[in-house]
């Protein structure tokens, strides 16, 4: 099978065609070039430029790295992680040269690129972020202030996000949250100290090590002991949230049910959805996305499903929640004998995130499980199998 990379943009753009069930005529009307232009590229007769490949990208409703082939090289990786790398490093140097911008627009700034990720708009981020930790670390060391010492935690956090959702380097996700660490005491912001033990846990959850992830959401708990704001109680349920999803790995049932009862408690006490608290959309729906996600780490698979059915996420649900509940839905569904359903959310999480969904492990797991359920291996899944590398 010719891996997903090898192809040219031209049968990508065929196959993306397809899936919505679109003629090349068809497509050719909704975009500003010719039917005939579309045709020579589908076939490989001409290459397609960046501008058309955004047109079609656009008319499709998809994400242009999908015609891009929905994979960042090793070299494109190595270009976007090593700024923020070398960023990372800035913390107790020096600072070198003028700062042009002010420590609110900073902050801005650094909510902004926040956003940018749970958009999975991942490269606009890490192309973005180098700057705003190197000019916040500089007015940090010369001018510190509160409000700077939470940006550049914030900031921290999400060069944190960007090392594990491109291509799952835990190493630099940990120096990341070291800084944060770093940044939150200066800041003498309990919520930022609890925050960054809960994210942390989730680096260690991943590679094994619930026994440690339990501890550091723990650690987190207590540093929260006294609070009593709105926001110090979205950050207590989420830290209940990953408390279930450690539990789900290494401790069972009764524990993930007395975390889940203890966060949906606090999600009626603040009235709903605290979306506004630092990027951690806390509120009754996510409670209920965890508790479909401990059920699928419990291998619950029927259970999750039964969960899954029930879960609503409206237009505003940030991308990168709606991807990863997609994956985790396709998950359920092949491991209950539903490939159709399965393959379906499958494509739509790679439409809406697909560089996200490429590299969360629950999609090779789902596409791997559909291959092997598969007498013959339709298109749709061949092509999404060579993108993952099965």
């Amino acid at each position: 099978m010719p891996s997903f990379g090898d192809e040219h943009a031209g049968a990508r753009i065929q196959r993306e065609r397809k899936l919505a069930h679109l003629t090349q005529r068809g497509l050719a009307s909704r975009i500003p070039y010719s039917y005939s232009l579309l045709n020579q590229v589908e076939c490989g007769a001409r290459s397609a430029s960046d501008e058309f490949l955004v047109a079609v990208a656009g008319a499709l409703g998809i994400d242009v790295t999908v015609l891009l082939g929905g994979e960042v090289s090793s070299d494109i990786l190595v270009g976007l992680v090593r700024p923020i790398q070398a960023a990372l490093s800035l913390y107790d140097l020096e600072p070198v040269g003028a700062v042009t911008r002010t420590a609110e627009q900073l902050a801005v700034a650094a909510d902004d690129v926040c956003q940018q990720v749970r958009a999975t708009n991942l490269r606009k981020a890490a192309v973005a972020l180098p700057g705003i930790i190197g000019d916040l670390t500089a007015l940090a060391v010369s001018a510190p202030t509160t409000q700077t010492w939470r940006a550049l935690a914030s900031s921290y956090r999400t060069a944190s996000d960007i090392a594990l959702k491109l291509g799952g380097n835990h190493d630099l996700a940990t120096v990341a949250l070291d800084r944060m660490g770093w940044a939150a005491e200066r800041a003498s912001d309990p919520c930022l100290g609890a925050i960054r033990q809960y994210k942390r846990a989730l680096v260690y959850k991943q590679i094994g090590e619930s026994t440690l992830g339990r501890r550091l959401i723990e650690s987190g708990h207590t540093m929260l002991d006294g609070q009593t704001t709105r926001e110090a109680l979205a950050v207590r349920g989420q830290l209940h949230l990953g408390l279930s999803a450690v539990a789900a790995r290494a401790e069972g049932q009764h524990a993930v049910t007395t975390h889940i009862a203890a966060a949906r408690d606090i999600a009626k006490r603040i009235g709903g959805e605290a979306g506004e608290v630092h990027w951690l959309s806390f509120g009754l729906r996510n409670v209920a996305l965890h508790e479909m996600g401990a059920s699928l780490a419990m291998r619950h698979y029927d259970t999750a499903l039964r969960q899954a059915r029930k879960i609503r996420l409206p237009p505003s649900t940030l991308t990168s929640r709606r991807a990863r509940f997609l994956v985790d839905r396709a998950v359920a569904e092949m491991e209950t004998g539903r490939a159709d359903a399965a393959l379906k959310h499958l494509v739509e999480a790679r439409r809406a995130a697909p560089e996200q969904t490429r590299y969360h492990p629950g999609t090779r797991s789902a596409i791997t499980g559909l291959v092997h359920m598969a007498r013959r291996t339709p298109d749709t899944l061949g092509s999404m199998a060579a993108w993952v590398g099965v």
